[in-house]
Formats: structure tokens, sequence, C-alpha cells
């Protein structure tokens, strides 16, 4: 067995493609950044991202995929689900071993766990476009902690940049450690540690607007009374809006004045 160690990036991985093929490696693991020592008997294989092999790859799945294809490729990367580098390599190689679109060849494993994948993704993608929630600071930023389950910015930052384009503002994944900052005219990656203490009041009181609790708690008043008690359905609500989200978002946090 040979463990392929790549640099967890997507052009990592398209390089460790092509370092698979050129060297003809056989029964491989994928690991990100250092062997994982589990592997016993495993060789190890060191991937350098090189941009014009991932070109090549890219360029070669191009030729047999649909644009949409290639994207869902990209979103299955992002779903960070186990072993889905493997996944996307059997995908891969049944993808150029065949003449024709096998997107659509849902008897084939790959294909179908590449699919699912791809979905998880893009359902956690629309539900950070729906549950993030900005906060103003003292200079004029407003930002935002989340912690999705699929790496998700990449594919939710024209959504924010469209909306909020007359706003300075950044996305923080706290799951991840990066985040993305808007400066008026571009979005751009930034990987910083951020204090998730921010989110408590003492620190959310040092670090925001003086008027932002203002708005928190309209807010909140807004959301209760839109709320028909006698329409209350918990089960579904949680479905639609699951708990680990809840602490991010600002009318799932008590008003501290309401314990005073």
């Amino acid at each position: 067995m040979t463990e392929v160690i790549y640099d967890g990036t997507y052009e990592g991985w398209l390089t460790a493609v092509f370092d698979v093929y050129e060297y003809k490696l056989a029964d491989i693991v994928f690991t990100k950044n250092e062997t994982s020592g589990a592997l016993l008997f495993a060789t190890s294989h060191l991937v350098a991202t090189d941009i014009s092999k991932a070109k090549r790859v890219l360029d070669g799945l191009k030729q047999h995929l649909s644009p949409e294809g290639l994207a869902d490729m990209y979103k299955a990367f992002l779903s960070e689900l186990p072993q889905i580098e493997e996944t996307m390599f059997q995908f891969a190689r049944h993808v150029f071993s065949n003449s024709k679109n096998v997107e659509g060849d849902y008897s084939n494993n790959a294909v179908w766990d590449l699919r699912k994948a791809t979905r998880l993704t893009r359902k956690e993608s629309h539900r950070m476009e729906a549950f993030v929630r900005f906060k103003l600071t003292k200079d004029q930023l407003y930002y935002a902690i989340i912690e999705p389950d699929c790496d998700v910015l990449p594919l939710i930052e024209s959504h924010f940049k469209n909306r909020y384009a007359d706003q300075r503002w950044l996305i923080y994944d706290g799951k991840r450690k990066y985040g993305i900052y808007y400066d008026l005219e571009n979005v751009s990656t930034v990987e910083l540690q951020f204090d998730m203490k921010a989110t408590s009041f003492k620190h959310s009181t040092e670090i925001c607007d003086a008027e932002e609790d203002f708005f928190q708690n309209l807010w909140r008043r807004y959301f209760n009374s839109v709320n028909i008690e006698s329409r209350k359905n918990m089960k579904l609500h949680i479905q639609h809006m699951p708990k680990r989200y809840w602490k991010h978002l600002i009318e799932k946090i008590p008003n501290v004045n309401d314990y005073k």
C-alpha cells in the first residue's frame, strides 16, 4: 500500500492524481500534510503541489465532464467526508477510462458516493447563506463566526459579496481557523487565530459598536414576534435549523439583560 501525502488543497490533490498515474502507484490511500502512522507496512509518496500538473489533470477532466460535473468534484472535495479523496480518485479513474460522460452512471459506487458528498456540501452552503449573523465592530467591520460541517467559505463568498457590496465584512470559520474578508472591492482569504471568546457578552461589548446590542435585541424581538405559539413545531424547526448552529445565531442567544 502507498500512502500519498499532499498539502490538503484541491490543487495538491490534483497533483497527487497526476503523480499516481506518472509513478504507477497502486493500492493508494491519501493523507494530508503528514503520514498517518496507522498503516504500518505502507510506503509513502510525498506530493509537491505543482500547478502545471494540477492543470493537466483538470484539463483532462474537463474533456470528459460537464461544467456542472467538474464543479461537483470540487464541492465533493470540500465536504471533507472520510476517504473523500479516495472516492474522488475512483471517480476520476472511472471518468478517464470511459469515452462517454459517466456523471449519470449511478451503478458505479464512486459516482454515487461523489453525488452524495456534493449534495451535502451544497446543502451546507445554502444553510450558511441563511444562518450567517453579522455583528458590527467599533471600527465598522461586520464579522460573523460559523462552524459548518463542510468547508463552504469558497462557495458562499460570491453570495455575500453581491449582497453586502457596500460593507466591509469578515466571515470566520471557527472550525478550520480561516476566514474570507471583503474590503469593498475584493474578497480575500485570511488565516488568523480568532478568539472564540469574542462570542461572549463581555468580549462582545469590548469589540462591538455601541449600538450593536440594541440592534441584536431588535432582531430577537422581531424573531419572537413572527412566531405563532400555537403553530410551534420544534421537530420541524430543528430539522431546518439544527441545534449545532444555534450558538452563532443571535435569535437563539438569550439577552443577558433578561437575567439581570
